[in-house]
């Protein structure tokens, strides 16, 4: 073999070995996942943005005067319900992932927090009756569920034993048989887990005791949300905010540090077993692979700050700009791309 080609054979062995290396780099970098946010426009007004759980490639779905809060994401990655609030009332929506095809579902004067059946038909949610002033929504409340294909709806639990109680904040199993939801029953506020049709409703995630022993008020439980293999329920736990002072009236600011110091977000086994603490926040959600994201003020961002789990401990998402406020986020399935423009 002459030098020339020898040379040349060898360069082209390095080219090739070069671009393996680089493309088994790239195939090991795991995969940005995409998520659908609520989060405030210059103007003020939360708006629905979808991006990569790395903040980039953000790209606004809603536009308009009304506030749209609380988006969820139907099981088939193609679909978005969420709230849409003005000062006469609220109005669950739907639209396609891709801010498209937008249509009302249902108004009433309070809705909240709708979520999915993993049929990608149905969807349940709280209906809020009339509240005292600073009062607690899900202190009157009761779980509806709706084919959003027909629109039909009924209250989700019928019977009188069940609906003498108040039942808010309701997450669907991934199989479609047991809801999670939060009610008082019990006394306080705690997370429960029954049939679709509210029988056979057990207490899930039970506290070491009634009260906080400093504040000497309820801890409550809110927020219940399933993991994507059904065998979790991850849920805020603390001191309701109607004790803060913005609620009550009576400024005082180290009481209010100490009520916030008592928020957490929990896990526990839908059987019940295996209760542990994944720390300091609120507004739990699971990532599509099974981690659990929580969210907290922080001064610095001027904003939330949201973590998850990950394999490695736990790292922030990016998703919410500095210096906006937010109104939950959406994951969407891994297996789901780009929605057509």
């Amino acid at each position: 073999m002459s030098m020339a080609l020898l040379v040349l054979t060898a360069f082209m062995h390095s080219e090739k070995y070069g671009a393996t290396l680089l493309a088994d780099e790239l195939s090991s970098k795991p995969q940005l996942r995409e998520v659908i946010v609520s989060h405030t426009d210059e103007n003020g007004i939360f708006q629905l943005y979808r991006m990569k759980e790395d903040g980039t490639e953000s790209r606004q779905l809603t536009k308009g005067d009304y506030h749209c809060v609380q988006p969820a994401c139907s099981a088939d990655g193609k679909k978005i319900i969420f709230v849409k609030r003005s000062n006469t009332g609220m109005a669950i929506w739907l639209c396609d992932t891709n801010g498209k095809n937008a249509k009302e579902l249902i108004k009433s004067e309070r809705i909240l927090l709708p979520s999915w059946l993993p049929d990608a038909t149905h969807i349940v949610w709280m209906s809020v009756g009339p509240l005292q002033r600073n009062q607690d929504p899900a202190s009157n409340s009761q779980l509806r569920i709706m084919n959003t294909e027909t629109g039909e709806s009924r209250r989700l639990f019928r019977h009188p034993d069940q609906i003498k109680f108040n039942n808010a904040m309701p997450s669907i199993s991934p199989d479609g048989t047991k809801v999670a939801f939060v009610s008082d029953r019990s006394g306080t506020f705690r997370i429960w887990v029954s049939k679709l049709d509210g029988s056979d409703a057990k207490l899930i995630s039970p506290t070491p005791s009634e009260q906080d022993t400093i504040l000497k008020l309820p801890l409550e439980q809110k927020v219940p949300i399933w993991s994507p293999d059904g065998k979790w329920i991850a849920h805020w736990e603390g001191v309701e905010m109607i004790h803060m002072s913005p609620f009550t009236g009576i400024n005082n600011p180290k009481r209010d540090q100490q009520i916030a110091a008592t928020f957490h977000v929990w896990v526990v086994g839908s059987n019940g077993r295996n209760r542990r603490k994944v720390g300091r926040g609120d507004d739990p959600t699971w990532s599509p692979d099974g981690y659990v994201t929580r969210a907290f003020p922080d001064p610095q961002r001027g904003g939330p700050k949201v973590m998850v789990e990950s394999k490695s401990g736990e790292k922030e998402l990016p998703i919410v700009p500095r210096h906006q406020n937010w109104a939950r986020f959406t994951w969407l399935p891994l297996s789901i791309g780009e929605s057509e423009e």
